[in-house]
């Protein structure tokens, strides 16, 4: 690792327990997050995003899932290190936002102990000096009245509320490594800019690195230095931001930004990508991936065993298809192939 690398990832594997059965929903992942560096994970429900975020800061049930391969921070290979070690760093230097505020707070505590948690465990803070660091918080995730909603429970809060709350938890110890997952979802759109401003900060104040997971293409554009797209649990193409958006490859990649909302789009059909992400058990572990939503592109395109290939400077595609890979006639959209 390079004096610059934050974290290095190599050949993750993260399987899950289905009937004694293990599956794999993040397959042989390699990524590296630089300090002051912003990496974009994008792809559908499904592809295996938000579980490569919980697998980095070991957030799994270890009785139902399965780690291997490595996950470097600052040189140290966290997917070995004990609970103990895992639970200094977790809320310290590294935070997560999490998709579902609901879920990640506790109905029973006030937001101001649950803010206050993490500075317990990893600031020498006294207890005013808390209180005011959680105010100052509440503040910088866009609450007007954070001496009011210090106060409150979880429940009282809107769901836009909760999600700036969690954010504000996972930022209260300045981490130098971020995940953020979905972390403006049912915000709206002043509020979304703020959040990301604050992210954009934190990453250029501390030289922290930041993974940004999000299915929100123009987030991605405005927020990250890079970009990889997972389609069923692997990397599909990864690509600084404007290389991938000014030159996409894959058929994945270039489906996905053809199925986005753009003025020139406001007055035709969005491309719709035919089928869905196959589901963990029926989900094809030979040949290409996503083969089976591009039907009208023979076998002979695709690879038996698609690696991904450096197309050029720090550009990377999976399996060859791209170079044959066109969109399907619009004389097919008829018989369900796609739609323009």
């Amino acid at each position: 690792m390079s004096d610059n690398t934050l974290l290095q990832i190599q050949n993750l594997k993260t399987s899950f327990r289905i009937n004694n059965e293990y599956y794999a929903a993040v397959d042989d992942v390699t990524l590296t997050v630089n300090k002051n560096e912003i990496l974009g994970i994008v792809g559908e429900s499904g592809s295996g995003k938000s579980a490569l975020g919980f697998s980095i800061l070991g957030l799994h049930p270890k009785d139902k899932s399965k780690i291997e391969g490595e996950i470097n921070y600052k040189g140290e290979d966290i997917a070995k290190v004990s609970e103990a070690r895992l639970q200094k760093l977790r809320g310290g230097e590294l935070g997560m936002i999490f998709q579902d505020p609901m879920s990640a707070l506790n109905p029973l505590m006030i937001i101001g102990k649950q803010l206050e948690e993490s500075l317990i465990l990893h600031t020498n803070l006294s207890k005013t000096e808390r209180k005011n660091r959680v105010l100052e918080l509440l503040q910088q995730v866009g609450i007007s009245r954070p001496d009011v909603v210090y106060s409150q429970y979880p429940h009282e809060l809107s769901g836009g509320m909760r999600q700036r709350v969690v954010i504000g938890i996972a930022i209260s110890c300045n981490p130098a490594f971020l995940i953020a997952d979905e972390p403006t979802t049912a915000l709206d759109v002043t509020i979304q800019a703020q959040i990301l401003g604050l992210i954009s900060k934190l990453k250029n104040e501390l030289n922290s690195g930041v993974i940004l997971i999000t299915h929100d293409l123009g987030v991605v554009a405005e927020m990250a230095d890079k970009v990889a797209v997972m389609y069923a649990g692997q990397i599909v193409e990864l690509a600084p931001v404007e290389e991938l958006f000014a030159n996409p490859k894959h058929p994945y990649t270039r489906s996905l930004l053809q199925s986005n909302p753009t003025n020139n789009t406001a007055k035709t059909k969005l491309h719709v990508i035919q089928g869905v992400v196959p589901s963990l058990v029926n989900l094809p572990r030979t040949g290409c991936r996503f083969a089976e939503r591009i039907p009208w592109i023979g076998d002979a395109a695709h690879e038996e065993n698609p690696q991904l290939h450096e197309i050029s400077p720090n550009h990377y595609v999976r399996c060859s298809c791209y170079k044959t890979f066109e969109f399907a006639p619009k004389e097919e959209v008829a018989d369900g192939i796609s739609a323009n």
